[in-house]
């Protein structure tokens, strides 16, 4: 018996991901998106940290659509360390001439609204610690694509985790064992490996970088 399709977005949210500013290849966001349609089962909002100019978030936002539920971005939207002038990954398009300053914050709105998912999507601008304080509830999703240092790594983990519901799942994006990666990988690596280490995760699939676990035990 042939194995079960994975779910596939729309042509039309997958044509809208592709086109949006972003890193993440397809295959990965295939991934995430079968994640998210999985976890959005459990009714509980889906919850990003680090939306850079939405596109993962198009794939969650759709994924919410189809569940009943919410997706929610949390990103101060001035760009992590990795996309400041200088940087390979700087996009000066992005950048506020104003203020001199990153601000992907317009791009990730017109991403959302040219896809057609504005209405499935919580956007909060801060830092992830700051808003990890006040958030009181559960999430069936958290994603952690934030900044590759291991203080923003670790604060990201610490913060978010414990909101995973029972039976909910915690991705982690930019997971890369090999120690040549230490920029980029190498902290994403750290706190994953923590995740499992921990008794209170199991891993359910690696797609590349992208590592999706499942809470199966309290703790972090």
């Amino acid at each position: 018996m042939a194995a079960p399709t994975a779910p596939q977005p729309s042509p039309g949210t997958l044509a809208a991901f592709e086109a949006a500013k972003g890193f993440m290849p397809v295959h990965e966001g295939l991934a995430l998106y079968a994640a998210a349609l999985e976890a959005g089962r459990l009714g509980l909002p889906l919850l990003e940290i680090g939306t850079y100019c939405g596109r993962s978030a198009i794939l969650l936002a759709d994924a919410a659509r189809a569940a009943g539920t919410v997706a929610v971005t949390v990103d101060h939207h001035r760009g992590s360390e990795e996309q400041q002038p200088g940087w390979d990954y700087h996009d000066p398009e992005v950048v506020d001439p104003q203020v001199g300053l990153m601000d992907t914050l317009p791009t990730f709105r017109r991403t959302l609204h040219a896809a057609g998912l504005e209405p499935y999507v919580v956007a909060v601008v801060g830092r992830s610690p700051q808003v990890a304080k006040v958030w009181a509830g559960e999430v069936g999703l958290v994603f952690i694509d934030g900044g590759h240092t291991d203080e923003h790594a670790t604060a990201d983990y610490e913060g978010w985790a414990p909101r995973v519901a029972e039976g909910g799942l915690l991705v982690v994006h930019d997971v890369f064992p090999d120690p040549a990666d230490e920029f980029t990988g190498q902290a994403p690596y750290r706190i994953y490996l923590r995740a499992l280490e921990s008794g209170a995760f199991t891993e359910v699939s690696a797609t590349d970088s992208l590592r999706v676990l499942r809470r199966t035990g309290p703790g972090i």
